[in-house]
């Protein structure tokens, strides 16, 4: 409704059809198949540890690797989204994470190890500053925290298939047929995402009625815009502090979250499927509800610096009971815990990831996205050395628990300093 009257153009897509949702569902498996990828050698953890020797240094090492590829391929993808589009800027993206994938079935030491997780790290960039440049083409200001969320779901779906998954490839032959197995099926992804996806403007099967509904906003500036241009305005370091403080946690409880229900809870490869299910299944309702609660509180006529503040604080203050998971004698206790926390987790994500899309040009959105992730990841690489030296000198997850429960309350504070009422930045 607009002024008491129905909305004319969402009347009209509504009879066209969605077809920008189908683009969705593409974003939305490519992040599954980007989130198994990831999060074998957390599952794997154990398996790999008594095969190799790995201390838990040696196995923050590894993680650091792939922290640091995500680092500097984010920033270099963000670039790649606006300069040649999300098309060809994901195959590309998907290509490299794929070969650098099977490759990890190859590996007999650490460093060789630690070079496959580079170039996976390096591939794994790509993935979100496409999908929220593709995300930002398809989809009007209104709908985007919600497209992202449901997106951004995959990345829980993923994290669910892989200990159901992977325990059995690997039981039956062996952990280095679960990387080459995995990698290979999911190359039917890039078939689809080559023949579907084009932008909204050159695509044959999308309706003048939905493509309308898509250009709704005001025009943006069609040229990419210079980094230096980028990171001298505020608004991008809201962004990317937000990402720097909640990222590390997210690889936490990826890489971490099996081993520490495997020691806390005496768990083995098989047995730790079910928790870690519960808790991923308990993320995925996170990340649509995160995205529904802003988009609701905007279409109810909310602000969207209202919209997407409230809802992140509503996340910061899930997160708290973190603090005491380590002293949760019960499994499905701290199940509990640790899956509220994951759930906003991803619903805040879904909140921050929606930002430069909210308050920056079209043709900005993937360097901003870029430039964040980077950040983000730079905190992961710090958290990865943190969480080795901790377990191995006190064996506690206390303090990185502790860590997790400050984070968001810091993202979000950061956020506000830095652009307290999420005004449009003119480049």
């Amino acid at each position: 409704m607009e002024n008491g009257r129905a909305d004319p153009i969402a009347g009209a897509v509504t009879r066209a059809g969605r077809y920008r949702w189908g683009i969705v569902a593409l974003l939305f498996l490519a992040t599954v198949i980007n989130y198994v990828d990831r999060q074998m050698i957390g599952v794997l953890k154990p398996t790999l540890s008594a095969d190799l020797g790995w201390t838990e240094t040696d196995y923050a090492d590894v993680i650091f690797f792939f922290q640091l590829a995500y680092a500097i391929g984010y920033l270099g993808f963000g670039r790649v989204m606006d300069v040649v589009g999300a098309r060809f800027g994901y195959a590309i993206a998907f290509v490299i994470w794929q070969i650098a994938h099977i490759a990890h079935g190859g590996a007999y030491s650490v460093t060789q190890f630690a070079m496959a997780r580079f170039g996976l790290g390096l591939g794994e960039s790509g993935n979100f500053p496409a999908s929220i440049k593709a995300v930002t083409e398809w989809f009007p200001a209104r709908e985007r925290a919600l497209a992202i969320g449901v997106f951004n779901a995959g990345a829980n779906v993923g994290a669910i298939i892989t200990p159901l998954v992977v325990p059995v490839i690997t039981l039956a032959y062996g952990w280095r047929a679960a990387f080459i197995v995995t990698g290979l099926v999911s190359l039917l992804w890039l078939v689809a995402w080559l023949a579907f996806y084009r932008r909204p403007s050159e695509h044959p099967k999308l309706s003048k009625e939905e493509r309308a509904w898509i250009e709704q906003d005001p025009a943006d500036p069609a040229q990419p815009i210079a980094w230096r241009r980028l990171v001298g305005v505020r608004e991008t370091w809201a962004y990317a502090l937000g990402k720097f403080f909640i990222d590390p946690i997210w690889w936490f409880f990826l890489f971490w979250l099996p081993g520490y229900l495997g020691d806390r809870y005496d768990l083995d490869l098989l047995s730790f499927g079910p928790p870690l299910v519960a808790v991923y299944l308990l993320s995925d309702i996170g990340s649509v509800v995160g995205g529904w609660m802003s988009s609701r509180l905007i279409a109810s006529g909310k602000s969207v610096n209202y919209a997407r503040k409230l809802t992140m604080f509503v996340c910061a203050c899930a997160v708290l009971p973190i603090f005491f998971a380590q002293s949760i004698d019960n499994l499905w206790l701290a199940v509990l815990v640790i899956g509220v926390a994951t759930a906003a987790h991803q619903a805040f994500s879904a909140n921050l990831y929606t930002l430069p899309s909210d308050i920056f040009p079209r043709a900005a959105v993937g360097s901003v996205v870029g430039i964040g992730g980077t950040v983000g990841a730079i905190g992961g690489m710090l958290m990865a050395k943190y969480a080795g030296y901790v377990l191995d000198s006190i064996g506690s997850y206390v303090p990185l628990f502790a860590v997790a429960g400050t984070a968001y309350f810091l993202a979000l504070l950061s956020v506000h300093l830095l652009s307290p009422r999420l005004a449009r930045v003119e480049i």
